[in-house]
């Protein structure tokens, strides 16, 4: 299960702070288990929150155990007005709701044929870019309405989402495809073969909508298995 520590302060040296976390970072290379850090300053009155994830609470503490970490962690208070207060969570739900967008994407529109959850889904102005198309880019939803009807009348076919990576607002999918290919393809009438091909899509979201995409993906492989 993971593991989040906040450790709040107030202090006007926010600074100070950030490079006090730089160094940690430095110094505890290949041994430090923390995942991710955050640091927010309140607007109002200077007040300083760090959050740190782990992997695990068992990890926390093989952390909290690094020299340099109670090394900084004196420093930082030093930089405090007053004793800095921690609080330990579990975390018991971690929603990435772009990522539910992607994943929405796949499952239901292309391998499901919910179209109508098309509007759903992207922003109305969204912006397309696919190895397999002229032009550097194609705005507007009905793009993927199109693509996706294409490749559905050309095959009947399956993702796996082998891995999702969700920074800010993107989300990274690396996807396995295995597909029949029962209908005109690239010019090529339908052969009956199963084939199979992997690729990367990443998507950019805005205001709870897939703003723009980029789709790699082994294309030339996939004609060489329909045309062998």
């Amino acid at each position: 299960m993971k593991f989040v520590q906040i450790i709040d302060c107030k202090t006007d040296r926010s600074d100070d702070m950030g490079r006090l976390m730089d160094q940690w970072v430095e110094q505890t290379k290949g041994r430090r288990t923390a995942t991710h850090s955050l640091i927010g300053k309140d607007r109002s009155d200077g007040h300083v929150v760090e959050i740190v994830e782990f992997p695990s609470y068992e990890e926390a503490m093989k952390n909290s155990q690094l020299p340099e970490t109670d090394r900084i962690f004196q420093e930082m208070v030093a930089l405090c007005d007053g004793m800095p207060t921690f609080t330990d969570l579990d975390v018991v739900r971690d929603d990435q709701l772009n990522e539910a967008l992607s994943r929405r994407f796949f499952y239901e529109v292309a391998a499901g044929g919910d179209l109508a959850a098309i509007d759903e889904l992207f922003a109305a102005d969204y912006r397309d870019h696919d190895i397999m198309k002229d032009e550097e880019s194609t705005i507007g939803s009905e793009v993927i309405r199109s693509d996706v009807t294409g490749w559905r009348d050309a095959f009947d076919f399956t993702f796996t989402l082998d891995k999702e990576i969700c920074q800010g607002d993107d989300v990274v999918t690396l996807w396995s495809w295995k597909g029949t290919h029962k209908g005109e393809f690239m010019g090529l009438a339908p052969t009956g073969k199963e084939c199979t091909m992997t690729g990367t899509t990443i998507f950019r979201c805005e205001d709870g909508k897939i703003k723009e995409g980029w789709w790699h993906f082994d294309a030339m492989g996939l004609m060489r298995q329909l045309s062998s």
